[in-house]
């Protein structure tokens, strides 16, 4: 049978009691129907999760009493994926956010780059957008049963991306270009010993300038070509991450 499953942050959880919110309270109510007494999963966004009943559900809340600590629907990936990707038109964000979660990524980087063509009209703009973001990552957990929601970075640039600290201590950062790079086969033998946390950097739409790929390879990122095809730049993100996770990660 599948799960019932539903999502409330660390601090909703007090004793053996957890509360959940408006929207969760109500799919639980008026989309699933459930009622007291019924089983349902909350998990918490960290990785851990409950299979718990449900002792009220009130119009703009529910409260489920917490009977035990569960191994998630889907389990974890070893690799902790951090994918970098720069600022898409439209939807194709969104669609990247979506299926990087399903493939068990870690963190999600929006990067400005020179040739994005996706302009922030003001401050409160990329809050707006990661809130959306976060919202489109965690409908993805509750679909693919992960019970960690990936973290949504601010939108970086590209040169800040570069010099953080976060990211200078993954063990392998991946840059990947339509040109000036090796293959994968290549940048990984199969003596190298598999990388626990890895960083992987995708383009724009408008494709690198020589000289991001330049300050990359100053900065001792490792630059990769993927074959001679031109993929869309939301195509690359999903190959890139579905690879580093057959690699490295748990896809099989």
């Amino acid at each position: 049978m599948t799960r019932r499953r539903f999502y409330a942050p660390p601090e909703a959880f007090e004793e053996n009691f957890v509360t959940l919110a408006t929207e969760e309270a109500r799919h639980l109510r008026d989309v699933l129907r459930l009622r007291v007494g019924d089983e349902a999963f909350v998990f918490d966004g960290e990785g851990r999760e409950y299979l718990c009943l449900i002792a009220e559900s009130l119009r703009n809340s529910a409260r489920l009493e917490v009977r035990e600590a569960v191994e998630a629907a889907s389990p974890e990936s070893p690799l902790s994926l951090t994918l970098a990707v720069a600022l898409l038109k439209g939807e194709k964000f969104d669609f990247v956010v979506q299926k990087a979660t399903e493939l068990g990524v870690t963190r999600i980087m929006p990067v400005i780059t020179k040739r994005a063509d996706v302009r922030l009209r003001d401050a409160s703009e990329p809050l707006r957008r990661v809130a959306r973001w976060q919202r489109l990552a965690l409908e993805a957990c509750k679909q693919s049963g992960r019970a960690r929601v990936p973290e949504i970075a601010v939108p970086i640039s590209f040169p800040a991306l570069l010099e953080n600290d976060a990211i200078e201590n993954t063990e392998a950062r991946l840059m990947f270009a339509e040109r000036s790079g090796q293959s994968l086969a290549e940048a990984f033998s199969p003596s190298d010993a598999r990388p626990a946390a890895l960083t992987a950097l995708v383009g724009s739409e408008g494709g690198w300038e020589d000289e991001e790929i330049a300050q990359a390879a100053n900065a001792n990122w490792t630059i990769v070509t993927l074959g001679g095809r031109i993929l869309r730049a939301e195509t690359a993100a999903i190959t890139v991450a579905a690879l580093m996770q057959h690699l490295f990660g748990d896809l099989k």
